[in-house]
């Protein structure tokens, strides 16, 4: 930690050495996010942007391969992918047979997969947008803890084109394509294709394979822009997602070998089509977006781990799940435009409606299930928000958002438990913002809600199986600033978060006949939560050859008021999936005009894998390293990820005893370990 604080002391130094006289091109970055486009430099709010060009340099396939440049950003794995994400210590970390209501909204474009962000690939992406603390004005209660959203390349009426290719130990390799072009003056479209393969890094020894924890991933879309007239614009969107990857990631003795005879996936397949059309009239632009997606999901483990016949003791489980998730949304937005702002031209408007239906029929097939479990889930979701963005001068503004969500649920399943629910949940934001030419400072009190839910496993007693809606209260303060003439600039938030009936993950460890365990996922209610903490992200283009930058985020994150499943009182714990600490540091060398050399190193704090027991990942730095050559439209790199092969972890339990060698009987720690070292090449040509 004391180098963590040494390297923000020199930060800060750094950037405010330089002295500010022009814009520097580096932070003339626009979000999409807002409902406005707007720079990253007078955004109200903390943000991380990760452009092309870093997801490039990372090698990165998915979102998960990028998530720790953010500051107070981690994820949690139990599946093939890290694709449960946690903000400033807020988020799922897994997903069975209970509905579950994402903390962290997650959309590709326009389309919402929040709860599902298996399919956050990073083929032909312009950047992914993270936005820390709650979103409830923009996105409603699927963003109490922030959003993510993965912006693709979008149809444009110049020719641009590219195709990559990727080879890397684990028998990894991707092949991908992308072009865009006009049909006509007023007609453009943008196509790209990409299969991504690898084997994983788990040899299963009883099988005698090497591809059981495999990555089988196919990513696919079809971008129409038509502009009708130059008061009418139409976006079409087809996205197609088949991701096929296996998942055997446990073992007795915590290690890339796997004894299971029956190797689980982690299965999803989406189409996804949307429309977005904008309507520029005198009194007000109006944007009306229709989306649609249908996924089949599949996730399975063997539970045991092991095959019939490693002992006598032994017990062969496999617990699968099979969901169809249906989903539609509306969203009706109306903005002031020059000529209907209010009082003289100081005020910005906009009004909105957003539905939204999601039906979603589950099947789990359970070894030690008398009969396969059915549920289905159905949200109907009603929301009318509001925001006035009112200049009170040359320098300072004020914004203020307003959101009502109705949430109308249903639930049943064949176990003969049913429940409805009705809630109308309320949040908003205020922000004062004092902007300059090359600086800013904000200060905002926001509020975001997450909805209410069920614990539908029959196992579970009839005072856990509801729990109640969760809010959270954000103040954060931040500062902006851009010193060119070293072209560096620094971004700071100060946050303190206070949660209400915040939800937690807890799980219900029951004893079978045989003496082995088994655990029901469930969530309930402690009564406070408090999340505190900053964020810090900087950088400085020291000449033309170095660039350097550093990312820092300190969070405390506890809760109180909790009885755990085995009975025992929780007065005050930290909160799971939050490290105390995390950090990006790295920098790109240009060595000559064809060469460059990247490097970073991200850090984290050791942290709790759950709410409901002792285990912790231990604190732990990776370092990725790429050498680029660039000859004309062609650029080759030369890579490698986790340069120095750390072992660390990407979900971990703890509580029970899983081997039969022991009699299922003194608790141990198991352990999904992450990727080791992997050397690869890749190569793209654009045009």
């Amino acid at each position: 930690m004391k180098f963590c604080s040494t390297l923000l002391a020199l930060s800060i130094a750094s950037s405010f050495t330089a002295q500010a006289n022009e814009l520097n091109d580096l932070e003339r970055i626009t979000v999409s996010s807002d409902f406005r486009e707007q720079a990253l430099m007078f955004l109200p709010a903390s943000a991380t942007i990760l452009s092309e060009s870093q997801i490039e340099s990372r090698q990165a396939q998915h979102l998960e391969d990028v998530l720790n440049i953010g500051a107070n950003i981690n994820f949690a794995s139990g599946a093939s992918r890290g694709r449960f994400v946690q903000i400033r210590g807020i988020g799922e970390r897994s997903q069975f047979s209970e509905p579950s209501n994402p903390s962290v909204g997650f959309l590709v474009d326009d389309f919402d997969f929040s709860g599902i962000a298996g399919v956050g690939t990073l083929f032909d992406v312009q950047q992914v947008e993270i936005l820390r603390g709650p979103q409830a004005t923009e996105f409603g209660a699927s963003a109490m803890a922030g959003v993510i959203k993965i912006k693709t390349v979008d149809a444009g009426p110049e020719q641009s084109g590219k195709l990559s290719f990727s080879l890397a130990e684990q028998n990894t390799w991707s092949l991908g394509g992308a072009y865009g072009n006009a049909i006509t003056d007023s007609l453009f479209y943008r196509v790209a294709v990409q299969q991504y393969k690898s084997d994983g890094f788990v040899e299963n020894t009883f099988l005698n394979r090497d591809d059981t924890d495999n990555l089988d991933e196919f990513t696919s879309r079809v971008k129409l822009k038509y502009l009708a007239t130059d008061w009418l614009t139409f976006d079409l969107n087809y996205q197609y997602f088949d991701i096929d990857n296996g998942y055997d990631a446990f073992s007795l003795e915590n290690s890339r070998e796997s004894r299971a005879d029956e190797p689980g996936f982690d299965r999803q397949e989406t189409h996804a089509l949307g429309l977005k059309t904008e309507i520029n009239s005198e009194f007000a632009d109006i944007f009306i977006i229709l989306s649609q997606s249908d996924s089949d999901m599949g996730y399975s483990y063997d539970e045991d781990w092991t095959y019939v016949g490693f002992h006598p003791d032994e017990y062969s489980s496999v617990d699968s799940y099979f969901r169809d998730r249906d989903t539609k949304n509306m969203d009706i937005r109306l903005l002031s435009n020059d000529s209907s702002t209010l009082f003289n031209g100081s005020t910005q408007w906009l009004f909105g409606l957003y539905s939204k239906t999601m039906d979603e029929d589950l099947l789990r097939e359970y070894t030690y299930a008398d009969t396969d479990f059915t549920s289905r889930y159905q949200q109907d979701n009603f929301a009318v928000y509001s925001q006035l963005d009112t200049q009170l001068s040359e320098t300072l503004s004020l914004r203020l958002g307003l959101r009502a969500d109705r949430f109308e649920i249903d639930y049943a399943d064949n176990s003969g438990f049913s429940q409805t629910s009705d809630k109308t949940l309320i949040g908003g934001k205020a922000v004062l913002d004092y902007s300059l030419d090359s600086a800013s400072v904000y200060a905002s009190l926001s509020r975001g809600y997450k909805a209410a839910g069920f614990n539908p496993d029959e196992r579970v007693t009839a005072e856990k199986r509801i729990y109640q809606p969760e809010y959270n209260w954000n103040y954060e303060i931040g500062v902006k600033g851009n010193f060119v003439n070293y072209d560096a600039f620094i971004r700071i938030a100060v946050f303190y978060m206070d949660r209400e009936d915040t939800q937690v993950s807890d799980y219900d460890v029951q004893t079978r006949a045989d003496g082995s365990a088994t655990f029901i996922d469930i969530i309930g209610n402690a009564d406070t939560g408090t999340n505190w903490g900053y964020e810090l992200e900087s950088g400085w283009q020291v000449n033309e050859h170095v660039n350097l930058h550093a990312n820092l985020g300190w969070l405390d994150a506890t809760f109180e008021g909790y009885t755990l499943a085995d009975g025992s009182v929780v007065n005050k714990q930290d909160q799971a999936q939050a490290p105390n600490y995390t950090f990006n540091i790295g920098a790109d060398v240009r060595l000559s005009e064809q060469v460059s050399w990247t490097i970073d190193a991200d850090g984290k704090d050791e942290y709790r894998f759950s709410d409901g027991n002792d285990e912790k990942s231990p604190s732990y730095v990776l370092v990725n390293t790429a050498m680029r050559f660039d000859v004309q439209d062609w650029s080759c790199s030369v890579w490698v990820k986790n340069v120095f092969d750390r072992t660390y972890y990407v979900r971990g339990f703890g509580g029970f005893n899983n081997d039969p060698r022991e009699g299922y009987a003194t608790p141990e720690p198991y352990y999904q370990l992450g990727d080791g070292r992997q050397v690869g090449v890749s190569a793209q040509y654009t045009f």
